[in-house]
């Protein structure tokens, strides 16, 4: 499949480099290059992110980790985009453009970066995540405009359910364990993983995932090679 001549998004989601590189090469090119992916229906996800960020309004830092630096949730939801990246000294036409979850201004200036989870899946380590939360601070960090912040910390604020509320049909909830996941900082991990994610956009038509689902069923429905 021949490439246009500019991509239909120039935009890297931080979200694309955990799912992305991990399931589908093939999927994630026609994605940038052609705006086409397969529809994803996650109903209940927006509502429970919503309700989930706005109870840590203006909420103290110490009081969702002991371990944090003293200081104040302060923005929810809210988007930033990069400059242009650079690889290897030369500038590309790729921006990281997301939406985070929460950021704390610190008593010191800094800021710290919080991305929230509902979910009991074992892969919400830091480790898994690390490249999404990278791409957030690097877009803090090295804005396309406003100034640039100082990002102290990033991690998980995970709730997993495990239990249910209330005592009437009117009155029924799920209650839950919080718990907060530091992600430490690995800058060159980060710059190898949007290196690798570049360069597979800007290659030539990939094959398909092994395990992805959407390639299978086209093979399956069609008879050939997706």
């Amino acid at each position: 499949m021949n490439k246009p001549t500019t991509p239909a998004r120039e935009n890297i989601s931080p979200s694309d480099l955990t799912f992305g590189l991990s399931t589908c090469k093939r999927c994630l090119w026609l994605k940038y290059w052609y705006k086409i992916s397969a529809p994803l229906t996650m109903p209940l996800v927006g509502t429970l992110s919503s309700l989930q960020e706005n109870i840590f309004r203006g909420v103290s830092t110490r009081d969702i980790d002991a371990s944090l630096r003293p200081g104040r949730i302060t923005k929810l939801a809210e988007f930033v985009k990069s400059k242009h990246i650079i690889i290897n000294g030369e500038t590309t036409r790729w921006r990281i453009l997301g939406k985070y979850d929460l950021v704390a201004e610190n008593d010191d200036g800094t800021v710290a970066l919080i991305d929230c989870k509902v979910s009991d899946s074992a892969r919400d380590s830091g480790e898994f995540y690390s490249p999404q939360l990278h791409a957030y601070v690097y877009a803090m960090e090295v804005p396309a405009v406003g100034k640039a912040l100082s990002v102290a910390s990033m991690g998980l604020l995970v709730w997993k359910p495990n239990r249910v509320l209330g005592d009437s049909a009117e009155n029924y909830g799920f209650g839950v364990a919080q718990s907060y996941v530091p992600v430490e900082r690995n800058e060159n991990e980060f710059l190898r993983v949007i290196q690798d994610f570049i360069t597979v956009l800007e290659g030539p038509f990939p094959d398909a995932g092994p395990t992805c689902t959407t390639c299978n069923y086209l093979v399956q429905r069609s008879g050939v090679d997706a």
